[in-house]
């Protein structure tokens, strides 16, 4: 699979057996093209990075170096996914930089949105290439491009996992999964084996967590937002929603509010929740969460997460709000 368009005859993959002819298809073209040489890749866990990942070890083995960045803005347990996946399961090549404390300092007292996005940006690009410099032999650079995204960019688009490195790390690339789209991504992750909730876990914006801990990021608010989401998470998954809303997440502002602990006055945070249903992220409706359900999860999260004792269910679409938050 040449070029940057897809071919009109190439057909959509719907099924098992049309992604293992995917697979095999692309083992070939991988080991002609990579031959005896390295590859590196940053995988974040992301489903287009994953199933790259998962594709390269299948072609070439111990010659895919992945390159997994912690910078303590993920959700609750998805590190140790990444290391369980490949480097338990898969046996991957993989290495683990644990830049949590590196990312955080930089994000200190740093309240403005855009200047958050730039900081995660640069630093992920500085580490990346930090281990990058470190290894030998490496000629290719694999990337998790999908056909939206060449489509959205006439081509000209570096992909977020990576950031856009620097030039002059010189690099052949290898997007094997350039030509898909995201519903044919997961399809292909299915049979290569990967778990459900990595095939088809639900969009993560780029800077992470970093985005939904509003405002300037501290480690115990931003802990917060990671449990509290982890309990988001776990309940829709109990009640039957998770593979029914599209995108659902929680919030923390950098503000306290007024509340009674123990017949005490207290103050702590309030945990905003996010549920919304879309085609094509440019429009959103909220899903119509079932009261009890919200009862349940308000509850769980004011008796659970330290630091919180109150929560709220944000019911504007999109127009006129934006999905996240920042």
């Amino acid at each position: 699979m040449q070029g940057n368009v897809r071919p009109e005859t190439m057909e959509r993959i719907t099924t098992p057996e049309l992604a293992q002819a995917f697979i095999d298809e692309q083992i070939k073209e991988l080991r002609s093209q990579i031959g005896d040489k390295k590859v590196l890749l940053a995988l974040s866990g992301g489903v287009d990075s994953s199933v790259v990942a998962a594709l390269l070890i299948k072609a070439i083995g111990k010659q895919l170096v992945c390159v997994h960045v912690n910078h303590g803005l993920l959700r609750k347990g998805e590190p140790e996914q990444v290391i369980e996946v490949f480097r338990n399961q898969m046996d991957a090549n993989l290495i683990y930089v644990d830049a949590v404390d590196r990312f955080l300092d930089k994000l200190a007292n740093v309240p403005e949105p855009e200047k958050k996005r730039k900081i995660i940006g640069k630093e992920f690009i500085d580490v990346f290439t930090e281990e990058a410099e470190k290894l030998d032999g490496i000629e290719f650079l694999a990337q998790g491009t999908i056909y939206p995204d060449i489509l959205e960019s006439d081509g000209v688009k570096a992909h977020h996992n990576v950031g856009g490195l620097p030039e002059d790390l010189q690099f052949e690339l290898v997007e094997p999964v350039k030509l898909l789209f995201k519903d044919e991504v997961r399809v292909v992750g299915k049979a290569l084996g990967l778990p459900d909730n990595m095939v088809f876990r639900q969009p993560f914006p780029g800077p992470g967590l970093g985005v939904r801990c509003l405002g300037a990021i501290t480690r115990d608010r931003l802990e917060a937002v990671r449990e509290s989401d982890a309990i988001l998470r776990e309940e829709f998954a109990k009640n039957g929603l998770e593979g029914k809303v599209w995108q659902y997440f929680t919030a923390i502002p950098d503000f306290k509010s007024v509340g009674v602990t123990e017949g005490k006055r207290t103050e702590g945070w309030p945990v905003i929740l996010r549920a919304v249903n879309t085609k094509d992220a440019m429009t959103a409706t909220v899903e119509d969460v079932p009261f009890k359900l919200l009862q349940h999860i308000t509850e769980r999260i004011t008796n659970e997460v330290a630091n919180v004792n109150r929560v709220l269910f944000d019911l504007t679409p999109k127009p006129c709000a934006t999905i996240e938050w920042e």
